[in-house]
């Protein structure tokens, strides 16, 4: 059995937390510079406020319903997710956190009743975080997926769903579309419409082999699970991320090209840092600008750029992004966004260098590793290349954002007897 825990509204409850006040009341989260609504609590939603609509454009809704609004602080809502897993190893020996808001734990071995389990750890999460979570428990990760929405969508479940009879998880699966299934899409979705399927049910009841020639393998092993059936274990080692991007948008758009290209070489250093935590060299680069789609004479362009061997150097990787920003670079623009990606990497662990060719040196290898312990110790941004420039005239707009309640001392809240 696998149980999945999920924060209910994450970042809108998160803000809650340290916001008491705000609790039972409507609250949603914007994007980047404040761009659009990207969380809200479930307060806001039965008032009609739409998920992923430009901020601009629904303010006065927002206004007329007094809802909180926030800016994004993702590194809140990175620490408040860090407590909330860590609270959730004591309830199982085998866990996947399969997202900053969602964890499975194997339910295997758990000696008292699956149901007062999960209210045991939907108690405890709130009692220690303060966040509310939702719990689904079936025997495969995707019903525990169904389950969970059922736990949020059913009243009468309480926060937490048992799925551990096929007439319950049927019953279930005849009121679920397909599309609400892990891992259908809408494209997916429309795919098995025209066969016919709208149901989950409908999925689970199809002929495996029928589903496997028409989709492929995965989609089978879909069908599979939604039958009881568990195809997937728990990936208790996160994978290696094949791609690694590291984007922004611009709260004072750039029009120079300078701004530019200090952007992209401190968005490369930090892709270029992730890129050795997971022991990985780099072969090739993306770069790419554009401006505000919502403005005329819009101008987007990209381009590939390859690197002159396999390196993780944060200083090569950067001359390359920029060089690859005064290629695509046209004067006369408000640039909104731009963005590195590190787009074909190979193990360094197991990489071979070619004999006729130049390869990163061991005293590059020193230099970075050197460059990552300092900023471990003192903080990011104490060792950087000069290529970031000093000054950074590219602060996102933040008009909203909250305390950094649990990562910044001047910030810790003060109780008042």
């Amino acid at each position: 059995m696998f149980a999945l825990v999920d924060c209910n509204s994450c970042y809108a409850s998160c803000e809650q937390i340290f916001r008491p006040d705000l609790r039972d009341k409507p609250v949603v989260v914007l994007s980047n510079n404040d761009g659009c609504v990207i969380a809200r609590s479930k307060e806001a939603k039965a008032l009609g406020i739409p998920d992923l609509h430009a901020y601009f454009k629904i303010r006065h809704l927002l206004e007329r319903h007094r809802v909180a609004v926030f800016s994004g602080n993702f590194r809140l809502y990175g620490d408040i997710s860090r407590r909330v897993m860590d609270c959730l190893r004591h309830f199982s020996p085998d866990i996947e956190i399969y997202s900053i808001d969602e964890m499975f734990l194997s339910m295997d071995g758990i000696c008292q009743p699956l149901q007062d389990y999960g209210q045991t750890i939907k108690q405890n999460v709130w009692r220690q975080v303060r966040m509310p979570v939702s719990v689904g428990i079936a025997p495969s990760k995707t019903l525990a997926k169904l389950a969970n929405y059922a736990a949020k969508n059913i009243p009468s479940q309480h926060g937490v769903c048992l799925l551990d009879a096929p007439h319950k998880w049927q019953w279930l699966l005849r009121r679920v579309p397909a599309t609400k299934v892990w891992g259908i899409g809408r494209r997916l979705g429309a795919r098995l419409a025209d066969m016919g399927i709208h149901s989950a049910w409908e999925l689970a009841s199809s002929d495996p082999k029928t589903i496997r020639r028409r989709f492929n393998v995965c989609v089978e092993r879909t069908l599979e699970e939604l039958n009881g059936s568990p195809c997937l274990a728990l990936e208790e080692v996160t994978p290696d991320k094949k791609q690694i991007y590291c984007t922004r948008s611009f709260g004072d758009k750039p029009t120079e090209l300078d701004p530019l290209l200090r952007a992209v070489a401190l968005y490369a250093s930090r892709a270029a840092e992730k890129l050795r935590a997971q022991q990985h060299l780099a072969l090739t680069l993306h770069v790419f600008i554009h401006t505000s789609p919502h403005r005329p004479n819009y101008y987007s362009n990209s381009t590939v750029v390859q690197l002159p061997y396999a390196t993780d150097d944060s200083r090569v990787i950067a001359a390359c992004a920029q060089q690859g920003v005064r290629r695509i670079f046209r004067p006369g623009h408000a640039y909104l966004k731009a963005g590195v990606g590190l787009i074909e990497l190979v193990s360094k662990r197991y990489h071979q260098e070619d004999i006729f060719e130049v390869g990163q040196s061991p005293r590059a290898d020193a230099l970075m590793q050197t460059l990552d312990g300092i900023n471990r110790r003192y903080g990011r941004g104490t060792a950087v290349l000069a290529s970031e420039g000093k000054k950074r005239g590219w602060p996102m707009r933040q008009q909203y954002c909250s305390p950094a309640y649990t990562t910044r001392w001047t910030d810790i809240p003060i109780i008042k007897s």
